[in-house]
């Protein structure tokens, strides 16, 4: 039996990029997803896909930002499959920008479409995941535990993630459900444009890492979130673990 079969998961941001990484290794180990994502045209492209490999997934378009929106999707999930195993949260949009110059709205960005949707999302997931001793999966940065420059507000609202998460592990751990953290680095669309657009800086950076390459969304950020989902996993909680070739050595 796969890892993952007949589990049911909500992944945000799941269209694209890390997100659909995710998604697509965790269909491949037998789970019906839920991606959410508030792009429509890229959001059915990727169900489309997805659904070739697990019929039964589903696309749920929406804007995290608009807080009438959480509930919902949890209720959508619920009504489809009847069960909710995994939460992922990993949608996240930011600007860059040096500390300094920084606004009021660059920071409230960050918040309201990563940090404020993981509070509600794990809050209305709650009483579902109580049920099937289920899992939830943050997503962190490296960029907040190092203090990356021209990241304040990602930096900021990634480790208000870190410190929910920790507070939710040791509350839900009772119910046997697990909360951890991924701070990853892949190829995701950021970090693409990040390599085109600032090429040197990439490359210093990724001279720091020790595997020298940067992670695949799928076979190496994906695989990580399946032991997370899994039955392996069972007894880890309230961890954050750095999925980026050892670029940040805490």
């Amino acid at each position: 039996m796969s890892k993952l079969e007949n589990k049911v998961a909500i992944i945000t941001g799941g269209a694209s990029g890390i997100g659909k990484g995710i998604a697509t290794a965790f269909v491949k180990e037998g789970a019906k997803v839920a991606i959410v994502d508030y792009n429509a045209v890229v959001g059915q492209k990727a169900i489309e896909e997805l659904q070739q490999i697990q019929p039964d997934s589903i696309f749920i378009h929406a804007d995290l930002a608009d807080f009438n929106t959480h509930e919902a999707i949890v209720q959508k999930t619920i009504d489809r499959f009847g069960r909710l195993d995994t939460l992922v949260n990993n949608a996240q949009a930011s600007r860059v920008k040096p500390f300094i110059e920084t606004t009021p709205e660059d920071l409230n960005m960050p918040f309201m479409t990563g940090f404020y949707p993981t509070f509600y999302l794990m809050q209305y997931a709650f009483p579902h995941l109580k049920e099937t001793k289920g899992h939830i999966i943050n997503f962190a940065s490296g960029a907040g535990i190092t203090g990356a420059t021209n990241q304040a507000a990602y930096a900021a609202a990634k480790e208000a993630v870190r410190g929910l998460s920790r507070v939710a592990a040791n509350e839900l751990g009772p119910y046997g459900i697990t909360v951890n953290v991924i701070c990853p680095f892949a190829n995701s669309p950021g970090v693409q444009y990040w390599a085109e657009n600032m090429p040197e800086q990439f490359q210093e950076t990724l001279s720091g890492i020790p595997l020298r390459r940067v992670g695949d969304v799928e076979q190496d950020i994906g695989r990580t979130v399946v032991f997370f989902a899994s039955d392996d996993s069972n007894y880890v909680t309230g961890q954050t673990l750095m999925v980026d070739g050892g670029g940040c050595r805490l």
